[in-house]
């Protein structure tokens, strides 16, 4: 298997993980879509403490407030997905990922779930950054355009190969959409020893 291979595979497991979640709690709302909204906040420079995330959780599952904290497995994984999705987005590997549906999926719904993550992402991008995305650079700007274009795209995608290479192609430009908007907002952290490095 190559690298590209098992990478895929692993970003197969987790949404069926999340999935699983949503299932299990009978969730009325997309997995896809939350994860968005925490990359949203996280990509626009916020930092969530535990007791709002899982607030956050539940408002999106549609569950009630307490619900996370009274359930082990569902507090568990939630605070394991954030910090997971915290390390993936300040990796600089660029290994992050919105978290969709593999190939396995019939292509609607995949394009259900990016235009989900898309919204979501929007949506945690504009509570976190408010009034300074209007400070943004324009390529910040344009590319939240573009996001809300495509976060509008219709479902009713007839599956063809072209189709199939213009949502992977439209699935990499959020990928790069997300790391460009983290990165703006959020400034390098200091390495933690002090000395010069040669260049």
């Amino acid at each position: 298997m190559s690298e590209t291979d098992t990478s895929g595979a692993a970003r197969a497991a987790e949404f069926e993980r999340w999935a699983n979640v949503f299932t299990a709690h009978k969730a009325f709302s997309h997995p896809s879509e939350l994860h968005g909204v925490l990359c949203g906040r996280l990509a626009a420079g916020a930092r969530i403490d535990e007791s709002e995330w899982l607030a956050m959780v539940c408002e999106h599952m549609g569950l009630p407030d307490t619900a996370a904290e009274e359930s082990d497995e569902l507090k568990g994984f939630m605070q394991a997905a954030y910090d997971q999705t915290l390390t993936l987005l300040k990796a600089t590997d660029m290994s992050f990922h919105p978290l969709l549906p593999d190939d396995d999926y019939a292509i609607d719904q995949r394009l259900e779930a990016l235009t989900s993550w898309v919204r979501g992402f929007l949506e945690g991008m504009a509570l976190s950054a408010g009034e300074s995305l209007g400070q943004a650079p324009d390529e910040i700007r344009e590319l939240i355009e573009d996001m809300v274009a495509i976060s509008q795209v219709s479902e009713d995608e007839q599956a063809d190969d072209e189709s199939e290479q213009q949502l992977m192609e439209i699935v990499e430009y959020v990928r790069l959409g997300a790391l460009a908007v983290f990165t703006e907002f959020n400034p390098p952290e200091k390495p933690a020893t002090d000395t010069p490095t040669l260049h």
